[in-house]
């Protein structure tokens, strides 16, 4: 039996539709799993939420508000999902608490950090001399910049051992102060973290960049899916 993944959904301009790329749900479906969708729901819906699904994926999209953070909205803050960011954040903290497998993506690893109890840049300018271009105008499948992975994290397990891995790229924003209980295991060469993870067993990971649009030139990149979705499994038979 396929093992029901969840996928946060995003809002059209208007806020009159869901909105999420097809690639997040034949990611999941092609990792073995069953790809479930969730618009965000009042926080009274979240046990249920996670009565239904064993693994969650946090997808990318709008800027996060930085209020959840400690900031004003500064110029370079773009739209913000006021609904989205809170369900999405009350979701992401209910998990990290009952230890549900989580995978943050773009968006998703900021919103995963900051319910954790971290930071993030508003803008990569207010941080990083010097920046990469971070938001790369290619195919969303090329890999624009090289990455550095921790050696012996369980991003660079998961990814075969591996080191070093270029990747897409299609942000403004990116983590600041990295959360308690969590590490940074991936850098640019300009020092953006490009992803993080908890510490100890959890499986709680989030990746900068998207891996959802590269599996088919790039199949490396399912492995991050088939090890969400492995962890997921392990969880609902324990």
């Amino acid at each position: 039996m396929a093992v029901p993944i969840g996928i946060t959904v995003g809002l059209d301009q208007d806020e009159s539709r869901y909105l999420l790329p097809r690639a997040y749900a034949e990611a999941v479906s092609q990792a073995g799993g069953l790809p479930v969708l969730l618009p965000p729901l009042f926080p009274s819906e979240l046990p249920a939420v996670l009565q239904l699904v064993r693994g969650i994926i946090l997808s990318g999209g709008n800027d996060l508000n930085p209020a959840y953070f400690g900031e004003e909205c500064l110029p370079a803050t773009r739209r913000i999902d006021p609904e989205r960011d809170a369900f999405e954040l009350a979701l992401a903290r209910l998990a990290l608490r009952r230890r549900v497998p989580l995978l943050g993506i773009c968006r998703g690893m900021q919103v995963l950090n900051v319910a954790a109890g971290g930071s993030i840049y508003q803008d990569l300018s207010l941080g990083i001399p010097n920046p990469l271009k971070h938001f790369q105008e290619a195919p969303r499948w090329y890999a624009s910049h090289w990455v550095e992975l921790l050696p012996g994290s369980r991003l660079a397990r998961i990814m075969g051992g591996i080191t070093r891995l270029k990747t897409n790229s299609f942000h403004h924003q990116a983590v600041r102060q990295v959360a308690p209980g969590f590490k940074a295991v991936a850098w640019t060469s300009d020092g953006v973290v490009e992803a993080i993870e908890a510490e100890g067993e959890t499986f709680a990971l989030g990746v900068q960049f998207h891996p959802e649009t590269m599996i088919h030139k790039e199949p490396i990149f399912l492995r991050l899916f088939v090890a969400l979705v492995q962890a997921a499994g392990d969880a609902w038979r324990d």
